[in-house]
C-alpha cells in the first residue's frame, strides 16, 4: 500500500522508508478491495479537504465510545496539511442523482477510517452491504438502549458474522437511566412524551460516539417520516451534532438512500439476500426500542408503528433532530414555508356535502347533549397530517354510506393548533386522526380503538354501537 508523501530537508529518506515499514493498517470489514491495488490508505488521509492544521504526528482527539482502529503515521512536525473548506451542498447536488452505491463509495472514499455507519437493525443493514460491495473498509456503530427487541440482537449477531466485523456498540450513562426510571419509572414516555427517555438512551450517546469521527453515515429516505425527512439531501454538514474536531461543521452527514423508496430497499436486500430483521415479517417496518415499536396494518405508513400515541409529524427521536424545521402557522404549527418566508397554509380536507364542519362552539354543545336526535361520527383531524389524508377517501366514502337515513350524522373538527389543548382535555385526543362516536343517549363519545382505517371496519364500528 503506497503513500504520497512530499519530503523535506528534515526527513530522510531512509528513515521514512523505516517509518513506513513499522506503519500497519487497520482492516475492516469482511473483505479485501480486490480490484483496487493502488487503493491509498484509509486510516491516513493527506487529503486538502480536512478543517484543520496540525502536525501529522498530531494524536487525533477521539472519543473512548468509538475507538478507531487505524495506526498513526509519525511524520515531522512541520508537515502540515493545508485547508480548503469543502462546499457539501455543491457535492449533495452533483450526487443528487447518483445510486446509493456511489454515494457510499465516495463517503468512504473521502473519510476513511473518520466515518462509520449508523446501524439501527432494521432496513438499514443496506448501508453495510452497499458498503461491503464498494470494496472498501468501512466502520459500523450502533446504540444499544437497553430496549431493544430480542430479534434485533439477534440480527446483530448475524450481521457481524456475515460481513465479518464487529459492531460498535454505543451504550446510554447507566446512572442517568437509574435516575430516570426510578424518577419516574419504566414506561414514563407514555404519558408525557418520548424525548425524555430518547434523549436519555439515545441522543447523548449519539453525541458522544460522534465525537470520535468526522462523517457518519444514516439510513434516511426522504419518504420515511410526513413532515420532517422530506428535504434532506445526500450529503450534508450535520447541524446538531459535532465530530471529532469539535465546533460548528465539524460533522458531516452521509445519508445515501435519501432518494430510494421504501420498495426499493426491499427489493434490493432480498435480490442480494441480506439478513434482515425478523420483525418485519411480522409487520414492522419502522423499528426502535420494543416499548416504542409495533407492526402497522396494510396502508398504513411506516412511520405509524413508532410512538403511536403522540402527533404524526413530531416521529423523530433527535437523532435527526436536524430535519424539524421552525414553523410559522400563526399558532397552528402546521403549515410549510414558501422560498419567501411565509407561510403556506395546508389545504382542508374531508370537504364534502355530507361532512358537517364542526366549530368549537359545534363540538361544545355536542358534548353537552345527553340526548340526542341523531348519532354522531366525528373526526378529530389536522389537514397537515399525512396519516390523516390518508384517511380521507374512506371516511368520506363513510360518509356516503350513512347519508342515506341512517340516523349518524358525519362531521369533523379540527383539532390542532390553539383547539389542541381542549381535544387533548375534552376529546380523547392522542394522535390525528382520531374518531369519535357520540351515541344517542349519551354525553360521553366513545373513541374508536382501532387502527384500521377502511370504511367496512370504520362502517362495523359505527354500526355495533348504534
Amino acid at each position: 500500500m503506497a503513500f504520497a508523501v512530499t519530503s523535506s530537508s528534515a526527513l530522510h529518506s531512509s528513515s521514512l522508508s523505516s517509518s513506513i515499514e513499522q506503519t500497519k493498517a487497520a482492516q475492516f470489514g469482511s473483505f479485501q478491495p480486490l480490484d483496487r491495488p493502488n487503493l491509498r490508505s484509509t486510516a491516513v488521509n493527506f487529503s486538502l479537504r480536512r478543517c484543520s492544521v496540525k502536525p501529522l504526528n498530531a494524536e487525533p482527539k477521539r472519543n473512548d465510545s468509538i475507538v478507531p482502529s487505524a495506526a498513526t503515521l509519525f511524520a515531522p512536525a512541520e508537515a502540515v496539511e493545508k485547508v480548503e473548506v469543502e462546499d457539501y451542498e455543491t457535492l449533495s447536488e452533483e450526487l443528487e442523482n447518483a445510486s446509493p452505491l456511489q454515494i457510499m463509495d465516495k463517503a468512504l472514499e473521502k473519510f476513511g477510517n473518520d466515518i462509520a455507519i449508523a446501524f439501527s437493525g432494521a432496513e438499514d443493514v443496506a448501508l453495510i452491504e452497499y458498503a461491503h460491495l464498494t470494496g472498501r473498509p468501512f466502520r459500523v456503530f450502533s446504540l444499544d438502549t437497553g430496549r431493544l427487541n430480542p430479534e434485533t440482537y439477534k440480527l446483530f449477531d448475524e450481521v457481524e458474522k456475515r460481513y465479518n466485523i464487529r459492531i460498535e456498540y454505543t451504550f446510554p450513562d447507566a446512572t442517568e437511566v437509574q435516575d430516570l426510571v426510578r424518577s419516574k419509572g419504566l414506561f414514563s414516555f407514555y404519558e408525557d412524551g418520548h424525548q425524555e427517555c430518547c434523549r436519555v438512551r439515545k441522543v447523548r450517546p449519539l453525541r458522544k460516539a460522534l465525537k470520535g469521527l468526522r462523517a457518519w453515515i444514516t439510513g434516511q429516505r426522504k419518504d420515511q417520516s410526513p413532515g420532517t425527512r422530506s428535504e434532506i439531501p445526500v450529503v450534508q454538514v450535520d447541524p446538531v451534532f459535532e465530530g471529532m474536531d469539535g465546533g460548528v461543521g465539524s460533522l458531516v452527514k452521509w445519508n445515501p438512500v435519501a432518494n430510494v423508496k421504501g420498495n426499493d430497499v426491499w427489493t434490493f436486500l432480498r435480490t442480494m439476500n441480506v439478513p434482515v430483521n425478523s420483525l418485519h415479517a411480522k409487520g414492522y417496518v419502522s423499528i426502535g426500542c420494543e416499548p416504542c415499536t409495533r407492526a402497522v396494518l396494510p396502508g398504513q405508513h411506516e412511520r405509524e408503528g413508532r410512538w403511536w400515541w403522540e402527533d404524526a409529524k413530531a416521529k423523530e427521536c433527535g437523532l435527526h433532530k436536524g430535519n424539524v424545521k421552525e414553523e410559522n402557522l400563526n399558532g397552528h404549527g402546521n403549515s410549510t414555508l414558501h422560498a419567501n418566508g411565509t407561510a403556506a397554509a395546508h389545504a382542508d380536507i374531508f370537504d364534502a356535502r355530507s361532512v358537517v364542519n364542526l366549530s368549537r362552539v359545534g363540538i361544545e354543545n355536542l358534548l353537552r347533549l345527553g340526548e340526542r336526535k341523531e348519532a354522531w361520527v366525528v373526526v378529530l383531524y389536522a389537514p397537515w397530517c399525512r396519516f390523516c389524508q390518508g384517511m380521507e377517501g374512506s371516511y368520506l366514502e363513510l360518509a356516503e354510506k350513512l347519508s342515506a337515513g341512517s340516523g349518524v350524522k358525519v362531521a369533523k373538527f379540527r383539532a390542532d393548533g390553539e383547539e389542541k389543548a381542549f381535544a387533548q382535555r375534552e376529546l380523547q385526543l392522542g394522535s390525528f386522526p382520531t374518531l369519535l362516536f357520540f351515541p344517542k343517549h349519551s354525553t360521553r363519545p366513545i373513541k374508536y380503538p382501532s387502527e384500521k382505517r377502511d370504511v367496512e371496519s370504520l362502517l362495523a364500528f359505527v354500526n355495533a354501537l348504534q
